[in-house]
Parts: structure tokens; sequence; C-alpha cells
């Protein structure tokens, strides 16, 4: 089987069997993506950060997912990444640029599809550009090639009542990736899906992202889909990374790899960390 290492953040969970080195803590640092040091944020009112002390580097081209129970803030860390929110310390930036607003090159997929109900599946797909010019010739034709790819071909001119959860979640993807971003986020897009066309989405977003070669960071709060998609997936528990887990399953991944040893070796090691992180927490409450 191969060698599991967990990196805790914390120093407390370590799971390897030779302690960290430098090098190890600052894994793909140096030719991080998207890059956050130190970041903490606070909503207004609040007396606690959301997030807090978090450092995390995403190569080029990779996908890393945030991991964890709802409310610990991993969807903050994706509002802060797309510019949607800015850190009260630290700092946050793409391709060593300093993060101060949404941009055009970074895609988002929220946890609705968020179609317009009075466009079509293609004119939906074109709406970030519509928003700023006349599509062109070009735009549709991409347009066109990304939903083929994504299986909505023979569906371009259906409006989102007609389409199911699963097609209108391929929409929302085809329209983030249509302006080729160099970085996607993606919040829980698939989680009010049946488990059948989760995994089938899963498939199609590894497919479309390693033909554009796009950077992901995925929030989800289901461990398998972690480990299906991620190079990398880092647990989150109340603002903190708690843990950071290089996925050792080679790719390309197909749908029977979630029946491996290796792939739920490390699925058992990601729900340790998480229950450990739980009852930790009750006994700080108890205390």
């Amino acid at each position: 089987m191969p060698r599991i290492v967990i990196e805790a953040m914390t120093g407390d969970m370590k799971r390897d069997d030779a302690p960290l080195t430098q090098a190890d803590a600052a894994h793909d640092s140096a030719d991080a993506f998207l890059r956050m040091n130190d970041v903490r944020f606070a909503y207004a009112g609040s007396l606690h950060p959301v997030v807090d002390h978090i450092d995390m580097h995403v190569p080029t081209g990779a996908i890393h997912c945030l991991l964890g129970r709802s409310g610990c803030g991993k969807s903050t860390l994706l509002k802060l990444a797309a510019g949607l929110l800015h850190p009260d310390a630290g700092s946050v930036t793409v391709d060593g640029n300093t993060v101060g607003e949404p941009d055009l090159a970074t895609g988002f997929v929220f946890q609705s599809p968020t179609l317009l109900a009075w466009l079509d599946v293609l004119d939906n797909v074109l709406l970030p550009v519509s928003l700023h010019r006349k599509p062109a010739d070009a735009d549709i034709a991409d347009a066109r090639a990304l939903l083929a790819q994504l299986g909505l071909a023979e569906l371009l001119h259906r409006f989102p009542h007609q389409l199911s959860g699963g097609q209108q979640s391929r929409v929302a993807i085809a329209r983030a990736l249509l302006r080729r971003p160099r970085l996607l986020l993606m919040d829980e897009p698939f989680a009010a899906l049946d488990a059948l066309t989760r995994e089938a989405l899963q498939d199609a977003l590894l497919a479309v992202c390693a033909t554009q070669g796009v950077t992901v960071l995925f929030v989800t709060h289901d461990i398998a889909e972690a480990v299906y998609l991620g190079d990398r997936v880092m647990v989150v528990e109340q603002g903190r990374l708690q843990c950071d887990v290089p996925v050792t399953v080679g790719r390309p991944r197909m749908s029977g790899v979630r029946h491996r040893a290796d792939f739920n070796a490390v699925c058992m090691q990601l729900r340790e960390v998480m229950e450990a992180g739980e009852r930790a927490a009750i006994v700080r409450m108890v205390g």
C-alpha cells in the first residue's frame, strides 16, 4: 500500500513515521499559483475570526480540496481567493498578484447552478461574454465545444426548467470555464445531487479540467469526493487548516478506484482527523 503522509498544521496529529521537515511543510510553495499567507478574516461584529492563520499553496494545474463540516470556514476561504472578501491580515495572491477584486481569470461555481431562467443553455454559458460584448463566432464555438465535452451537445436550446439537476450543474461548469480561467473555485457544486449523478459529474469535471489545465480549489463536506478529485485534501476545522493530506492515488482516476485499498486508506485517515477534531471540540465545550 502506498505510504500516506498527513501533514498536521497544528503539530499534534502527525501520521508519518518521520518528523516533518521544513521542505515538507512548505510543499509546492515555490510554484504556488494560489497562495494564502497567514490569512485572517472576521465578519463585521463578530468576536471571533471565521478563518485564522491560514497558509495555503496550490500549484498550477493542481486540484486541492477543502474538506470540513458546515460552518467551518471553507466557503469563506473560496470568497477570499476570489476577491469577494478581503483578509483582515495576511495576503492572498494568484500568480504572484495580490487579489483585490473579482477577476475574469477566475471562475466560480456555486452550490446552486444559478442559471438565468429566461436564457437557454447556450446563452447561459455565453453569459460571461454577453455581459461585456456581443459573443463572437469563436465564443459560440467554444461554448458549444465545452457543452459537447460535458455531454450536453443535444441540449443547447433547452431552458433551465427543462434540465435535470445534474445537467444544470454541467451548464454552470461550462459557463465558468468558457473564458478559460486560470483558477476555478467550486463551492460544493454537487452537494444536492444523487450519488450516481454526482460521480458522473466528478468524472466530467476531471476530464475538462485536465484538458484546460486549470487550477482548482474545490470545497466539499464529502470525504470520498475530496479524495477522488484532489491532488491534496485540506481539512478545515473552526477556521484553521487542521491537516493537509497528499492523495497518493494515481491519475487518471476512474470509478473503480473508489473500491481500491489505497483510496479507502486515505478516506479513513481523513475521517480519523475529522472525528478527532469533533471529539476535541466537544471536550472544549464541556470544559
